[in-house]
């Protein structure tokens, strides 16, 4: 992953580019996260692991200390200066009415749903881009996947 000074000398060397002579900016490295189920042994450990399921575009499970799971996309965070005044909102798979789950309360978190974000799609749509202009077409666009 880059780290904000890299990202700052690539924005500050792309910022003399002229926009015609470059089609596609540098992106963000993401991690592969997807089934991943870190351990949350410390403090920040919890802290870091939530934010990356705050990022995360899949589902995650989170259990409890309580021994109950909660299954979904994890939407909204608030850091407070303890765990017990930090909370995640999730939006459950099942279908029922968000939940809101002090950081306190995590046992464990795995990163359970497929990440919408990851893959090669981009990469696959950069490259029907440039065959379709290279026929000469106009107007070409993003179309997105479809979801399961």
């Amino acid at each position: 992953m880059s780290t904000q000074t890299q990202e700052a000398a690539k924005l500050e060397q792309l910022s003399h580019e002229s926009p015609d002579e470059i089609e596609i900016a540098a992106g963000r490295e993401r991690e592969q996260l997807e089934g991943w189920v870190p351990a949350l042994a410390s403090e920040k450990d919890v802290r870091e692991v939530l934010e990356k399921a705050f990022d995360y575009r899949g589902d995650v499970t989170i259990t409890r200390k309580d021994g109950s799971d909660v299954q979904g996309y994890l939407y909204d965070r608030k850091t407070g200066k303890t765990l017990a005044d930090s909370v995640v909102r999730v939006m459950p798979a099942n279908g029922s009415g968000r939940v809101s789950i002090a950081y306190a309360d995590i046992a464990g978190l795995a990163f359970s749903g497929r990440d919408t974000a990851a893959g090669k799609t981009f990469d696959a749509w950069v490259k029907k881009y440039w065959e379709k202009k290279a026929a000469g077409e106009k107007n070409i666009q993003i179309e997105p996947e479809k979801l399961d």
